[in-house]
């Protein structure tokens, strides 16, 4: 294939505190203007399943026995609820690759609520207790980042605020 038959990818936009996994390689997985918020890009090889979280908070202990509470918004629990849905497309947890994005201080000048920092030791948290290895990141700084992850390839492509696009 040369760059004149390049295949249009279908978008699915993974909106604040949701969760998208696929495997259909003619798909892209893409969440846009993660500031403080944590992307979480997973991909297996194997099976060619891709999934990305886009969660807004640490710990959804604030909650305080709320049970309607949305469980994607929270790292604690939307994480869990990320690999269920790439397990139930088959995908395994020793295969899975997993990619960090976001965690940044965007309108917090005085570093008072820090939530990109503690959404990222949050997550840093349940990898270890889980023993789920971090395998790329591009996190903290001041910026917006937009991400895409390619089922087919597992390819993630980051636009940051500044108008470079990167990839991961």
């Amino acid at each position: 294939m040369n760059s004149r038959t390049a295949i249009k990818l279908k978008e699915h936009i993974v909106d604040i505190a949701d969760i998208k996994v696929s495997n259909n390689p003619g798909e892209v997985l893409v969440t846009f203007a993660l500031g403080s918020c944590l992307g979480i890009a997973v991909y297996d090889p194997g099976v060619k399943v891709a999934g990305l979280a886009h969660i807004m908070l640490p710990d959804s202990a604030i909650e305080d026995g709320n049970t309607s509470t949305n469980l994607n918004k929270y790292i604690d629990t939307g994480v869990p609820v990320l690999y269920k849905k790439m397990y139930t497309l088959g995908a395994k947890k020793e295969r899975i690759k997993n990619a960090i994005i976001g965690g940044s201080k965007i309108m917090d000048d005085q570093n008072f609520f820090n939530i990109g920092n503690k959404n990222y030791a949050a997550l840093r948290k349940v990898f270890w207790k889980n023993n789920v290895l971090i395998h790329k990141k591009h996190v903290g700084g001041r910026i917006n980042r937009t991400v895409r992850i390619e089922v087919a390839t597992g390819k993630i492509t980051l636009k940051l605020s500044s108008g470079e696009t990167i990839q991961l």
